[in-house]
């Protein structure tokens, strides 16, 4: 786990991001855009990269952190990931919601 790095916010509709989206092919900078990776930071792959929060323009998105919250694709569904290092993720989540956006409240 790990924070993700932004540089705004972003209410826009969400769509999970592919490796073609990002101008880049540095694992080490697409994995910025998300929370979790299978295989640490930088990851060996793109498909080792879990919960994206920020979009390829580098915005945090608020439907993004709403997903990951408590979506289908949401933390709750990660594969292999102990209740503790869920806890700690969701908390991660609320931290990221409460800087970017004053009126994130998503409950549980």
């Amino acid at each position: 786990m790990h924070e993700p790095e932004f540089s705004g916010t972003t209410t826009e509709e969400w769509d999970e991001p592919r490796l073609e989206d990002f101008d880049t092919d540095d694992l080490s900078e697409v994995a910025d855009h998300f929370l979790l990776s299978a295989s640490g930071f930088p990851p060996e792959n793109f498909t080792d990269l879990k919960l994206p929060v920020v979009d390829p323009d580098g915005n945090l998105n608020r439907n993004a952190l709403q997903t990951v919250k408590s979506g289908g694709h949401g933390v709750g569904a990660v594969d292999d990931i102990d209740e503790d290092k869920q806890d700690s993720v969701e908390e991660l989540i609320d931290e990221l919601a409460n800087e970017g956006f004053e009126d994130a409240d998503f409950g549980d």
